[in-house]
């Protein structure tokens, strides 16, 4: 079983976007039960000290399960249609991956020494977008993966 780990500097607060995550990580954990994927959880990392990027990027260091693949997002990052990440989700859980995190870092973004060292490096394309944005977004695309792979008719190409 691979679970699916969300770890995010900053709070969601009740809001639509917290809804949305809260909702398509729902639909995600019903689907994956069949599919040896799940749960998904999500961590908000809260820096409260000013320490900036390299302080909020130890504290999401120290939230990454033992032997979990990394995944950070980033706008630098490559791009991947919703058919290959679903793929590349089934691989890493066919390889017997236990933990898959994925990481949001804060405003500044991540310390790069850390980014140099993720397994890999994820886009959602060349434009910034608000990290309430970024987690609705990845929980959405979680959710199209596994309809992908259980084959029900949610993603249309």
């Amino acid at each position: 079983m691979m679970h699916v780990h969300i770890l995010a500097v900053g709070r969601l607060r009740d809001s639509p976007e917290r809804r949305l995550v809260d909702d398509f990580l729902a639909q995600f954990n019903r689907i994956t039960q069949g599919l040896g994927m799940g749960p998904a959880t999500v961590t908000e990392i809260i820096e409260r000290k000013n320490g900036g990027r390299v302080a909020e990027t130890r504290l999401l260091q120290a939230s990454v399960p033992k032997r979990a693949v990394v995944c950070l997002l980033d706008e630098r990052g490559a791009t991947m249609t919703s058919p290959s990440f679903a793929e590349w989700l089934e691989r890493l859980r066919d390889e017997g991956t236990p933990h898959l995190a994925f990481m949001i870092g804060g405003a500044d973004g991540v310390d790069p020494d850390f980014r140099a060292r993720a397994d890999q490096v994820m886009s959602f394309g060349a434009m910034v977008w608000p990290h309430k944005l970024v987690r609705v977004m990845l929980a959405e695309q979680l959710y199209r993966a596994v309809t992908i792979l259980a084959g029900t008719p949610y993603h249309r190409s």
